[in-house]
């Protein structure tokens, strides 16, 4: 199986745990659990059901789905036959979820019928349009030249031109006979996803990983976290994320740990979850920490088990809550993002205070980092701050259907331009400071300004719109927009009303502030970093809405 030449592939490793570790418990879900045997077995099941819809190798297929066991035996059912998934972020709305289903070309969509407490069926109507008279087999919609079907879970009202998920399942074969050649066609080299993640442009980009260089990613991380099947893994973060998906989706069949999921992220749920199920290990960002230090009720719990999880974080103002969570648990920090892997760097369970608390650790086998002036290209010296390169085995082939973006992200020398901004000690150890780029990061999530300045600019009272962050205590920064008015100006409440209708929760401006100017350069850029120190001022004086 996965040791055969060429064969490194999401499927194979699912079949490989399930013959090692067969009746060891795979997964737990609110009172219902999985041996790795099981797992393999539902996640054939759902590739039959696909396989029912016709759903061929190499398609795209968009998923669009909660945190619950059955998003994870479709993925798997998706790899196991050699398509490619598109997974979706569950808080986007019908415009982004629509602009990422047409761009990645994909020829099904799986989606839930409620996420949550969300009917997501108006969202859909409203992105896809009118399916009534369509063959749901054979779709033909406008904006959409690729989508051929879309498949619904957990709908008892389906709707025209949809696939009822139960009659797919109801009458595939479930012995694995037909998933189990196309999981063997698979290749390491395989693309494994096309992963969307906000860009400069105002426009997400989907990163293309293939097989082998994710999971030899997730074995590093592995090695470095001491990860072995006596492991409980909480898995909260959302199963669309890169997050999740190398430190619970794959590292669970990759080590044989154990994995508890959530729906979603609860911090007295997840606490109730580490001592009822003894769990060592929990990732996320420092706003997921900072809610589980806070709660009323950790120190009245049992949380022994735990021993360590990464604490993506790096920020300043991240060192704090990185100092706390220490009297929990020993974190490590790790550097990464989807386009050059989870960890691409990491630091060591034995690293010291400063190394977990203010550092983000040392490469990975098999990658090289350079600190460059932003400006002229050229390599600083250790402990000099500018932009973060990297280069190795795990930077992506390039980004969907966009290889003006692909190439002004990675140099002829195979240099990953990243945006962010850090410093190397002498000892190779890694800082991670910020981003050059005016991306925001709320919450753990990436925020796009332009995105959010292109639905401001809908309103034709808005003459100019800026984005930038200011800081939150809890979500470490937030959205602001700076307006120019055309006229009479709106209220500021309106503005914010339709970004929440556009754009998902995250994004939405948390403050509308009208000025009579936005601040420029010569050539006519804003300077954006005025910006941030006014909106920075703002939080701290906890001012009105700027008008």
């Amino acid at each position: 199986m996965s040791g055969r030449a060429g064969r490194d592939t999401f499927g194979d490793l699912l079949e490989t745990a399930a013959v090692r570790w067969g009746d060891r418990e795979a997964l737990a879900f609110e009172g219902r659990r999985w041996s790795f045997a099981a797992f393999l077995a539902e996640t054939d099941r759902a590739a039959a059901a696909l396989l029912a819809a016709g759903v061929a190798p190499g398609e795209h297929v968009a998923v669009w789905m909660g945190g619950v066991p059955a998003h994870l035996f479709v993925l798997f059912a998706l790899w196991r036959l050699g398509a490619v998934p598109v997974p979706i972020n569950t808080r986007f709305r019908a415009r982004e979820m629509a602009y990422v289903l047409a761009q990645s070309e994909a020829a099904t969509l799986v989606a839930e019928a409620r996420i949550g407490a969300t009917d997501q069926r108006p969202l859909l109507a409203e992105a896809l349009g009118p399916l009534g008279g369509q063959d749901p087999r054979a779709l033909a919609l406008d904006g959409f030249p690729a989508l051929r079907r879309v498949v619904l879970l957990g709908a008892d009202d389906l709707g025209p031109g949809m696939l009822d998920w139960r009659a797919l399942a109801a009458g595939a074969a479930t012995d694995g006979a037909a998933v189990r050649p196309r999981a063997a066609a698979m290749h390491a080299d395989d693309p494994a996803f096309v992963m969307y993640t906000s860009g400069t442009t105002g426009f997400p980009k989907g990163v293309v990983q293939p097989h082998g260089a994710v999971l030899r990613n997730v074995r590093d991380q592995a090695n470095r976290m001491g990860v072995t099947p006596n492991d409980v893994i909480l898995s909260y973060l959302p199963l669309f994320h890169v997050f999740s998906l190398y430190t619970a989706t794959l590292m669970s069949p990759a080590t044989g740990a154990r994995q508890v999921l959530m729906r979603t992220f609860d911090a007295g749920a997840a606490l109730d979850l580490v001592a009822a199920e003894r769990v060592t290990m929990l990732h996320g960002f420092d706003t997921h920490f900072r809610d589980l230090l806070d709660h009323p009720r950790r120190t009245e719990l049992d949380l022994s088990s735990l021993r360590t999880g990464i604490l993506a974080a790096g920020m300043a103002s991240s060192e704090p809550i990185a100092r706390r969570m220490q009297d929990v648990m020993r974190t490590i920090t790790a550097y990464g993002m989807t386009e050059i892997g989870a960890c691409a760097a990491e630091s060591f369970l034995d690293s010291d205070l400063e190394v977990r608390t203010r550092m983000s650790g040392w490469p990975q086998h098999g990658y090289e980092f350079r600190i460059v002036d932003p400006a002229t290209g050229a390599t600083l010296p250790p402990g000099a701050i500018g932009e973060i390169l990297v280069r190795g085995y795990h930077v992506t082939p390039g980004y969907y259907r966009k290889p003006e973006e692909t190439a002004a992200a990675i140099d002829a020398e195979g240099w990953f331009h990243t945006g962010d901004c850090g410093l190397l000690r002498a000892d190779g150890c890694l800082r991670f400071l910020g981003r050059y780029k005016d991306m925001l990061k709320v919450g753990g999530e990436n925020v796009d300004p332009i995105e959010v300045e292109r639905v401001l600019l809908e309103d034709r009272r808005v003459a100019q719109a800026a984005v930038v962050g200011a800081p939150d205590p809890r979500l470490a920064e937030v959205p602001v927009a700076f307006v120019v008015a055309d006229g009479a100006p709106p209220r500021g409440e309106e503005l914010i009303a339709a970004c929440r209708k556009r754009l998902a929760s995250f994004k939405v401006p948390r403050r509308i502030v009208f000025v009579d100017r936005l601040p420029m350069t010569g050539s006519g850029k804003v300077q954006k970093y005025l910006l941030r120190e006014e909106a920075a001022r703002l939080a701290g004086g906890r001012e009105g809405d700027g008008r």
